[in-house]
């Protein structure tokens, strides 16, 4: 990012760039910021946009052997191509050879750093992975937000929104938007604006119910159970999210079992801060033999369901009735 931010301070820019990994919104932001710093809005007769797979390498190569009109640069996006996973026949070899007043900017959410293309990317320009940012990054971020709308939040209310929304910065942004606008003329997001106004995520519900199965609150691991069906949840992806939850514990057991400190084991779990401590904490209350009864158990389950020996919306309540009993 710092290698992009400083291109377009200079105004010197790669004739290629290839934006991917994991965090979607990074990727269309510095997409956007290239665009804006290589031509006007209104020039659209030297800009191209090309998405999705299939595309024709030909095609994309005779527009790019254009030369622009009444500009610097001609500037090509290409989003979801998949030329970074499969094949690509013509393209790496023409990467090679780029016209000067030509910048093409690829933007994938997976590549194969073995593939072609990305090395003739990495040789010809430069090869920015947005990956998921950590805790203290989206803490730090989401302050900044509120700050220049004339908002602040504390540190953990801050981690408590993650906490509610993910990781995901799309989602976080939109919650963010909408926490500005409620709170009007009031100067510091709370958390019962949190509360009030976020959307949960599902697998924060699944979390919850996991965490009732353990503390064997079977009323509440089954009323959002319920839940997760009225809102039209199809058990087997709860059954999956439930299965996950449990691989987690059972990991976090294994990690404390090698003598792995809790902030060790958060690397190691690959969750931010707030969902490893929780993960950690739940895995607790079991032994390493009791995790790996239940995970054989949702594998069990999901069998029976695929067999037709249960119904999928019974057999998952079978699941929680069991281990949520006292």
């Amino acid at each position: 990012m710092k290698r992009i931010n400083e291109d377009i301070k200079q105004k010197q820019f790669k004739r290629v760039y290839l934006l991917f990994g994991e965090e979607n919104y990074l990727k269309l932001q510095y997409r956007d910021k290239l665009k804006q710093a290589l031509m006007s809005e209104e020039d659209t007769m030297n800009y191209a946009h090309f998405s999705g797979k299939g595309l024709s390498e030909g095609e994309i190569i005779d527009l790019a052997e254009t030369m622009p009109f009444f500009s610097e640069y001609r500037v090509i996006v290409l989003e979801d191509t998949g030329f970074f996973k499969n094949a690509a026949e013509k393209l790496p070899d023409y990467l090679k050879e780029l016209p000067d007043y030509l910048v093409m900017i690829f933007v994938e959410a997976e590549v194969d750093k073995r593939n072609r293309m990305y090395k003739a990317v990495q040789k010809a320009g430069y090869a920015a992975e947005f990956s998921k940012q950590t805790e203290q990054t989206l803490i730090t971020w989401i302050g900044g937000i509120l700050k220049r709308n004339g908002k602040n939040i504390t540190r953990a209310d801050a981690e408590y929104l993650i906490s509610r929304t993910g990781t995901d910065m799309e989602n976080i942004y939109s919650e963010v938007e909408k926490l500005i606008c409620y709170a009007y003329e009031r100067s510091v997001i709370t958390r019962m604006d949190i509360d009030t106004i976020s959307v949960e995520q599902i697998d924060n519900r699944i979390f919850d119910m996991v965490r009732a199965v353990t503390e064997r609150n079977q009323k509440k691991a089954l009323d959002l159970y319920y839940d997760l069906l009225a809102l039209k949840e199809p058990p087997m992806r709860i059954l999956y999210l439930i299965a996950r939850q449990f691989n987690q514990l059972l990991q976090a057991k294994e990690l404390s079992g090698l003598g792995y400190s809790q902030k060790e084991a958060e690397g190691k779990l690959g969750l931010p801060g707030f969902a490893a401590r929780n993960v950690m904490n739940c895995a607790k209350q079991y032994t390493k033999e009791e995790l790996e009864a239940i995970v054989r158990d949702c594998t069990q389950t999901e069998e029976d369901v695929k067999t037709g020996r249960l119904a999928d919306a019974l057999s998952v309540e079978l699941l929680i009735v069991r281990y949520s009993a006292k």
